[in-house]
């Protein structure tokens, strides 16, 4: 028994041409046995789910199903746990990650998904909302800019399948260096992963990160943190905060999650990805 690859997304990843982000998943999950199960409960768009099943058969996925989410009592379907314990991968879509959180926190479907990826090595990806809502805490909403301030986040607890960092999405085209670094100032034990649009981080079992993607990954490291002034900050107040490493990644770059490394690779597959796609 396995973990299966945790792949967080920044939002806005490429569905028409150059779908690096999308094959690689579809590839993950089993190429031409994957069974895909899409969750678009973020999304009050009722296409949202048949758009990504479209895709996935596209991209040549065995099968594709939406497990269409509205209420809690539909997190109780027997049919929605099948899909569920079938499936090789599942997709979680953008929206709004309270929807998800207040939806089907704390049910029996996410109870399958945390204990499916972590023992059973199910695949699970999210894009936008559905990035934010895989950590223990996710961001559930907050302000933009570049300096964090006193009350510039607020926390909410998500599905739990790490613990190990927290994610922002649409990072560097909504400017939220600053929320990232507000949640941390509460607490630096996780990692802040900022994930630009049409970037993905495919985290694999043994804890690397793999960036894939054209925009960037900005990974905050809190773990030498030596200073933070949240505990005394009054409401809009700036913070103070020393002694925390950045690193900007973009595609083809690893992060080590258990010994805090980056680094650049030579070789960078997901780029060929793109360009077979196009052919």
């Amino acid at each position: 028994m396995t973990r299966g690859t945790i792949i967080p997304i920044g939002g806005a990843e490429e569905k028409i041409r150059n779908r690096a982000i999308l094959r690689r998943f579809v590839e993950l999950c089993g190429d031409k046995k994957s069974r895909i199960a899409i969750i678009p409960t973020a999304s009050r768009l009722e296409d949202t789910g048949p758009r990504y099943e479209e895709i996935f058969k596209e991209l040549g996925a065995e099968k594709s199903d939406t497990i269409q989410i509205e209420t809690r009592q539909d997190c109780t379907r027997p049919e929605f746990h099948k899909l569920l314990e079938d499936a090789t991968g599942v997709f979680i879509t953008g929206g709004n990650q309270l929807r998800l959180s207040t939806t089907l926190g704390g049910t029996t479907i996410t109870d399958i998904l945390r204990n499916r990826n972590l023992h059973h090595g199910l695949h699970v990806a999210g894009t936008s909302a559905g990035a934010s809502i895989m950590s223990e805490h996710m961001i559930a909403y907050g302000s933009e800019g570049h300096t964090p301030r006193c009350d510039m986040v607020t926390l909410a607890p998500g599905f739990g399948l790490t613990h190990d960092f927290i994610v922002d999405q649409h990072f560097h085209e909504r400017n939220r260096l600053g929320r990232l670094l507000t949640a941390l100032a509460f607490n630096p034990r996780p990692l802040g992963l900022g994930l630009d649009e049409d970037t993905a981080a495919f985290i694999s079992p043994d804890d690397v990160l793999h960036v894939v993607g054209t925009g960037a990954l900005t990974v905050v490291d809190p773990s030498k943190m030596d200073f933070s002034s949240m505990d005394s900050a009054s409401r809009h107040d700036p913070l103070s905060i020393t002694g925390i490493q950045m690193h900007i990644l973009a595609d083809g770059c690893t992060f080590d999650i258990k010994t805090r490394t980056a680094s650049a690779q030579l070789d960078r597959p997901s780029l060929r990805i793109a360009c077979d796609d196009n052919e």
